[in-house]
């Protein structure tokens, strides 16, 4: 297979997260009955309905495409190129009518991820990119902050409670770091830290669907994203993310991180 079409692939990923925008949106604040999966976690109607709307674009796009959704699984893993779908990164956010919900659209080629999107339905913020085509905001180039040193930092822990719960150590370590330290959730501050707004961000726990999506967009704003050991995302991580505004940020925190 020839080297895919990363522009083309990247707006097709916007277009689709935009399109869905209103499935979302629609139930929001709507008084949703929620289910619990297996696991716990909370999904509800919109989470089914949006993530089968962008099942349906992309098939219709690219059918010889594999996906990975959240809701409705995997098909086509061993095609050269499978999209990774979250419909509602932050359900629990969106039952409590709380605005921080995110879609998010991965693509990857031979298991690389090649091109993100993160959907902010309610803000109306659309972070989209690529190694190469560059990441933006609602079209708007965005990169991030390169040159902060770490003690001046602000540092993002998600789902610090779980983080404190099963690496105490470490917790007390990267609460001691930074300028600024905030717990925070889900997909939004990986876009945060895409436009510069924040420095990094520690995450544990997470799913295909929720990291995949994101190394584009962090990437493409010349930001660093890996698991704990400094390795490249991949299907097969175990859900232990670090992201980073530069090299030397990444490296400091990876040296926490490690053990």
């Amino acid at each position: 297979m020839s080297e895919p079409d990363v522009d083309e692939l990247l707006r097709a990923a916007e277009e689709v997260a935009t399109e869905v925008s209103g499935i979302t949106l629609r139930y929001f604040r709507g008084g949703l009955a929620v289910e619990s999966k297996d696991d716990e976690s909370p999904v509800t109607v919109a989470d089914r309905e949006t993530e089968a709307a962008m099942r349906a674009a992309i098939a219709e796009r690219f059918p010889d495409h594999g996906i990975l959704g959240e809701e409705y699984g995997a098909e086509g893993l061993e095609r050269p190129i499978v999209w990774i779908l979250d419909p509602i990164d932050g359900t629990k956010s969106f039952i409590a009518g709380a605005p921080l919900f995110g879609t998010l659209i991965g693509v990857l080629h031979e298991g690389r991820p090649l091109a993100g999107v993160i959907r902010m339905p309610q803000l109306g913020e659309s972070f989209a990119g690529a190694v190469g085509p560059g990441s933006r905001l609602n079209g708007t180039p965005i990169r991030c902050c390169p040159g902060i040193a770490l003690d001046q930092a602000f540092l993002c822990y998600n789902d610090l409670p779980q983080l404190i719960a099963r690496e105490p150590d470490k917790a007390q370590r990267l609460l001691a770091l930074g300028r600024y330290q905030r717990p925070t959730s889900d997909c939004y501050p990986y876009a945060q830290l895409a436009a510069g707004w924040v420095d990094a961000v520690v995450d544990i726990g997470l799913q295909p669907y929720d990291y995949l999506p994101l190394v584009g967009v962090i990437e493409g704003a010349g930001g660093i994203i890996t698991d704990w050991q400094g390795q490249a995302l991949n299907l097969q991580s175990d859900g232990r993310v670090v992201a980073a505004a530069n090299p030397d940020m990444h490296a400091a925190l990876l040296d926490i991180l490690k053990g």
